[in-house]
């Protein structure tokens, strides 16, 4: 299991709260190594249209915000590091201001579906697109958007921790539905084209 993030999330309060409620406190051996982006990290990211992302603005309130894209658009760069274009939008930078005072973050990712669920945290980056044009050419999310692309986020990744199952509700996209009936409708067109085929002034059947 990932260390760092137990090391970090599991503070004073978390712990006296555990003892309180069970009689009892989790331990974890603190460690100063960053857990590291594996494999099976590193794919399920890859396969994410969208995750929530939560940090903190100057006057201490979290700010939790929804990013979504193409499959794939939230990008392993290293097994310390994930990247994202940020493209113009509604021009609040909530996010980006945030990132100034704080570079703190956490991030969510669930595949509703398999009711998986990811947590990260991480310092963010905010790098102005003309400063870096590799890396922007790299992480637009299409070549069409690649003019909307305004900045590009740089997570270096301090931990992360798998969720339990408990309570995702399964979820499933327009193009995961279409897939998964897709031969219920080739059967109910094929059916369609037999009864097409029925000649004219046959009795209708019992």
């Amino acid at each position: 299991m990932a260390q760092r993030f137990l090391t970090e999330v599991l503070g004073p309060a978390a712990l006296a709260a555990q003892e309180h409620a069970y009689g009892r406190r989790q331990r974890v051996a603190p460690t100063a190594e960053r857990d590291a982006l594996g494999p099976d990290e590193s794919a399920f990211i890859g396969e994410r249209d969208s995750f929530y992302i939560a940090t903190l603005t100057s006057t201490g309130w979290p700010y939790v915000q929804h990013r979504g894209g193409p499959r794939g658009f939230l990008r392993v760069l290293d097994a310390h590091t994930l990247a994202f274009a940020d493209l113009r939008g509604n021009r609040q930078l909530v996010t980006t201001g945030n990132a100034a005072s704080d570079p703190r973050a956490s991030l969510i990712l669930v595949d509703y579906p398999r009711r998986e669920r990811l947590k990260i945290l991480g310092h963010v980056r905010v790098v102005d697109a003309s400063a870096d044009p590799a890396l922007t050419q790299a992480l637009a999310p299409a070549p069409e958007l690649r003019s909307r692309v305004e900045r590009l986020f740089v997570v270096d990744v301090v931990g992360f921790d798998w969720n339990c199952p408990a309570y995702i509700t399964p979820r499933y996209t327009q193009a995961e539905v279409e897939q998964a009936t897709a031969p219920l409708r080739q059967r109910i067109a094929e059916l369609e084209a037999r009864i097409r085929a029925i000649p004219s002034g046959v009795p209708d059947l019992p």
